[in-house]
């Protein structure tokens, strides 16, 4: 370069150090002074070897030309040093993005709160303006709620959280309905401080669920359960609330970590079960109104807040195995007996049944004891037949009470269901609603008052047959009669380990002694027991006692060989 000359050398100069502000500022935010107005473009001077140009627009807001003048310093962005026209490449917008981004990209870091403009929808959402900066809001986060129409929102200052940054590909994300929340969230956590347990407050219904109805209380909501709307049944809210309606509420409870609130109606009015007792005393007939079903009985509203349940059991005293819902249908007005109150578990147990005359007394009182009825056969069972009698009541001819003469396994055959027969009435047991019946007791040879019972009595010595051998004992036949008799399994033998019915067989003889002879109600009882007793007895008395020195072995032997001697 020594060879050059002076001019050379300074244009040299100038030309690197051109090069070097060009690579140094190009891309960047520099500082310049107005130059110049000329009709909308500013002619700035940023201290490059050119003035730039720009458009006035860019120094206002929504298209608007800004209000600069002459001698006004101001940031510009430098894109290029010189165009084809020999000007410096300025904008005010790309600056004011820049600025913005470093504002942005600050707050963002710091968590804080950004201040913007809603001015455009796009897909999915919406064009936020944070001062130069354009950020994306999407939808979702418009607010707390799905909103509709967002005009209102448009084009006002207001509060957003940026969610995300991609300065690289020049990306915001920001958020409405997260400033919202958090905002929202003091605001009910102030409201839930001042809030006790106990007090009175007016509310407004907001929503209604089948459980109950969100009120709400000037900025937090606490809920109105369906139970706590009233002392009587409610079955859905909507029964009594409206969205809308103003309503005066207790807080019942308020958790503070939560925010959670309950809220009740009813206990603003005095609780009617407190005289609950004194209202309505044991067998007191009272009319109600059948509120609901189950399959274990009807409950009755007896007043507003007062319920009572007739179980299934106390509805019908025939229909035993019917549900209730065929006897008694919902909104039905019903006259009932108070059974039992329990005013500590809240229940009052009541009967419609009562209220109706007791068919088994009703029965006893007009067929007593030996009067011949005549009713449908119900029912075949292993026990005997079920016969329908007046009053919807049945009555139950045992096998044993079928036939004199055939077994009651045979006898049951000669019957088919719905055949009308008659019987006669042998008991009524009012208290365990049974009715005993009698068929055989209609034919006249009555075997318990033929001659063929003979000197049959209570304490008799009979030999009996045996005619059918069953777990409990044995069914026979006393000898030369037409009588059935029992022997229990404890009458078999005075042995314990001799009292099994197995032992013995049909058509095998024992003698036993009548223990039970009832001929009113045709029942025949025998003991192998109590004769073996009563001939120890009688073989002591008669040979010593075991006081003489004879053991009871010796005195049963020579009772058993004199009554051999005899025998022969």
């Amino acid at each position: 370069m020594s060879d050059m000359n002076p001019s050379m050398e300074d244009f040299a100069a100038l030309l690197d150090e051109t090069m070097a502000t060009s690579s140094l500022q190009e891309g960047n935010v520099v500082e310049g002074i107005v130059t110049a107005i000329e009709k909308d473009m500013a002619v700035i001077d940023a201290g490059l070897k050119v003035e730039g140009r720009v458009a006035l627009k860019e120094f206002g807001t929504g298209g608007q030309n800004g209000e600069i003048k002459v001698g006004d310093k101001v940031e510009v962005y430098l894109e290029r040093v010189e165009n084809a026209m020999g000007e410096a490449v300025l904008s005010r917008d790309k600056a004011r993005r820049e600025e913005s981004w470093i504002k942005l990209e600050k707050k963002f870091e710091a968590q804080e709160k950004v201040e913007g403009q809603i001015f455009n929808q796009v897909k999915g959402g919406f064009t936020v303006d944070l001062d130069g900066a354009t950020a994306f809001l999407p939808r979702s986060q418009v607010d707390i709620r799905p909103i509709r129409d967002v005009t209102p929102l448009m084009n006002t200052p207001q509060p957003f959280e940026i969610l995300k940054m991609d300065r690289r590909r020049g990306n915001i994300v920001v958020s409405r309905r997260t400033v919202l929340e958090e905002s929202r969230a003091e605001q009910r956590s102030e409201i839930v401080q001042n809030l006790e347990e106990g007090q009175i407050v007016d509310g407004v219904v907001k929503n209604i669920t089948d459980y109950g109805a969100f009120v709400d209380l000037g900025g937090i909501d606490g809920l109105l359960h369906v139970t706590d709307m009233a002392w009587r049944r409610v079955n859905h809210p909507t029964e009594i609330l409206n969205i809308g309606q103003t309503v005066k509420v207790q807080i019942i409870r308020v958790n503070q970590e939560t925010h959670r609130i309950s809220l009740g109606m009813k206990q603003l009015e005095s609780d009617p079960w407190d005289s609950i007792g004194v209202k309505y005393p044991v067998g007191m007939k009272v009319d109600g109104r059948i509120t609901n079903i189950t399959d274990y009985g009807a409950f009755v509203e007896l007043e507003p807040g007062i319920e009572g349940l007739i179980h299934v059991s106390e509805m019908s005293w025939t229909k035993k195995n019917v549900h209730p819902g065929k006897i008694v249908a919902t909104s039905q007005e019903v006259e009932v007996v108070v059974l039992d109150v329990d005013p500590n578990k809240r229940r009052i147990s009541l009967g419609l049944k009562q209220n109706l005359s007791n068919p088994w007394d009703t029965f006893a009182e007009n067929y007593p004891a030996g009067t011949v009825v005549e009713g449908e056969v119900k029912n075949k069972t292993e026990f005997g037949l079920f016969i329908g009698l007046d009053g919807d009541v049945d009555g139950m001819v045992h096998l044993s009470d079928l036939d004199w003469n055939l077994s009651g396994e045979e006898a049951i055959e000669n019957y088919e269901k719905a055949e009308m027969v008659k019987a006669v009435v042998l008991d009524v047991d009012v208290e365990k609603e049974r009715i005993s019946l009698g068929i055989k007791q209609l034919d006249g040879s009555d075997t318990m008052e033929s001659g063929s019972a003979g000197d049959i009595r209570k304490g008799s010595v009979v030999t009996a047959e045996v005619m059918r051998v069953i777990d409990g004992g044995l069914e026979t036949r006393i000898v030369d009669t037409e009588i059935d008799a029992f022997i229990r399994r404890a009458d078999l033998s005075r042995d314990r380990d001799e009292q099994r019915p197995e032992r013995f067989s049909v058509g095998q003889k024992v003698d036993a002694r009548v223990t039970v002879f009832d001929k009113k109600s045709r029942k025949v009882n025998l003991s192998i027991k109590a004769l073996e007793i009563a001939e120890e007895k009688a073989a002591v008395a008669e040979f010593g006692s075991s006081d003489s020195g004879a053991s009871l072995g010796d005195i049963l032997g020579a009772a058993l060989k004199d009554r051999e001697g005899d025998d022969s």
